[in-house]
């Protein structure tokens, strides 16, 4: 017995020291770089975890304004011009053909530059103290103007719905790199000990950019989101089979538990880490799921608000379900709901997708005020790009009174968090076609959000493949007009 101790012992070691140096580069010349490059590329977060939770709660770079996000992605791209951007101009040149010297060298995904204009058939209105223009399309979410920060000078370098999405989601239009939610739980943690840290609800169709929305790229997959579904048990396989006692399950996973351990303390792999993480939280989960997913303890008064209908999933139970879940402690959670591409019949499908989604926008926000929680969590909204402000129309492709995709301008709204309240940031030409006045790129957003939760984003970075990435990039400046 003790022969073999030693061998394992001596394994472990072998492992380990294995280990080290394919983290580390290939040869001594690759160790002596890592060594001369030390101190400058340490993480502000440390990298790897230990056998410790890697989701304990961790501190940010300062104080944070924000300590929670809820974003409501609305892929396919909601019209900003039949929603926030009120264009009158449109009205008076409508039909007639688009400047030349305003579309040159833009690229479209469908239509050609020269197409007709195309006016909103949307009423707007001023709202609230702050005189927040609002398309009537958005009643209930004109009843909370003033807790609304409107970002109309929205612009992105993606005219595509998945890279567009992609980019949105994880600064890159390129597969693999970590999503906002997955940077967000690497930095802070989470304050659940019954719940992922990473959330996702989705209602209407998928989206086009698939699970790299919400995926950890190359950061630990500890990190990446878990989508819940959206009716019975948030995950499958919650439940215990028949005939298995949770006594008998702890039993089993205190044995998982053991083993992982050791193999993690001999080769200090942090998907082990995660593993024994994901086993003890799919165990608790088996208490703390269906007690999330039980609407019976909210009062009718709340479920009207939302427009809940109990037995019902959609995106009125995803913003309850939301709240509900940032209650709990859930660090980031994020609603897609696919269901905004409205290359035909725009009027037809703004007003539907309002129609879905408006109550609930509202709901949120009142419901985290009351509950005193708007302070502190950080609410978005917004799709991948805009919608031009040409027609799209082409009988023979079956298309009528559409717009196509516009990633020059559009708008996005945030709400609590450490947002200015009842502002309206940035302003697009007449025809609504290009940002002339404080334009927001989608790195100087990711900045922002970094800044609000407590980060330098510059100094929020993970170590991959030698070099430090992080989630704006080499870009990205903080919109100081919109912090409260």
């Amino acid at each position: 017995m003790n022969l073999w101790n030693e061998i394992q012992s001596e394994r472990r070691k072998l492992i380990t020291r294995r280990w080290f140096f394919r983290d580390c580069g290939v040869g001594l010349a690759g160790i002596a770089l890592g060594t001369l490059f030390a101190e400058s590329s340490k993480p502000a977060s440390p990298q790897t975890r230990g056998s410790a939770n890697p989701l304990a709660p961790r501190p940010p770079h300062f104080p944070p304004r924000a300590k929670r996000v809820i974003y409501l992605f609305q892929a396919g791209a909601p019209s900003q011009i039949d929603l926030f951007d009120h264009k009158p101009m449109l009205a008076k040149f409508d039909g007639q053909p688009v400047p030349r010297e305003v579309v040159k060298d833009q690229i479209y995904a469908f239509i050609k530059p020269d197409a007709a204009l195309f006016a909103s058939t949307f009423r707007f209105a001023r709202h609230g103290q702050s005189g927040a223009e609002i398309s009537e399309a958005f009643p209930h979410l004109a009843t909370v103007a003033d807790e609304l920060c409107l970002i109309r000078s929205m612009n992105t370098h993606a005219f595509n719905h998945a890279p567009a999405q992609i980019l949105m989601n994880t600064g890159s239009t390129l597969f693999g790199r970590p999503s906002m939610g997955a940077w967000v739980t690497y930095g802070l943690g989470s304050e659940s000990e019954n719940l992922p840290g990473f959330v996702v609800l989705s209602s209407a169709g998928g989206t086009s950019g698939g699970a790299s929305n919400w995926g950890c790229g190359f950061l630990p997959t500890v990190y990446q989101g878990v989508p819940f579904r959206r009716s019975g048990d948030p995950i499958l396989s919650l439940s215990n089979p028949p005939g298995i006692t949770r006594d008998q399950q702890r039993q089993t996973l205190d044995l998982l538990r053991d083993l992982n351990s050791r193999h993690l303390d001999a080769t200090g792999d942090p998907e082990i880490a995660t593993r024994i993480n994901s086993f003890e939280l799919a165990f608790r989960m088996q208490t703390s799921g269906p007690e999330l997913m039980d609407l019976s303890q909210e009062s009718r008064e709340t479920l009207d608000l939302y427009g809940v209908e109990p037995g019902k999933p959609g995106y009125a139970m995803n913003c309850l379900l939301a709240r509900r879940l940032v209650e709990r402690g859930v660090r980031f959670v994020q609603l897609f709901h696919e269901a905004w591409d409205h290359h035909s019949e725009v009027h037809k499908g703004v007003k539907d997708q309002a129609a879905a989604t408006d109550r609930a926008n509202a709901a949120l926000i009142k419901d985290l005020k009351q509950r005193g929680l708007l302070d502190d969590t950080l609410v978005i909204w917004g799709g991948e790009f805009g919608r031009t402000p040409m027609v799209q129309h082409d009988p023979n492709g079956g298309y009528h009174q559409g717009r196509d995709h516009h990633p020059q301008a559009f708008t996005m709204w945030l709400a609590g968090g450490g947002v200015k309240a009842g502002i309206t940031v940035g302003e697009t030409d007449d025809l609504g076609f290009h940002v002339v006045r404080d334009k927001v790129h989608v790195h100087d957003l990711h900045a922002t959000i970094l800044h609000l939760l407590g980060f330098d984003h510059t100094r929020l970075t993970y170590r991959f493949q030698g070099r430090d990435f992080r989630l704006t990039d080499v870009h990205g400046e903080v919109v100081k007009a919109i912090l409260a």
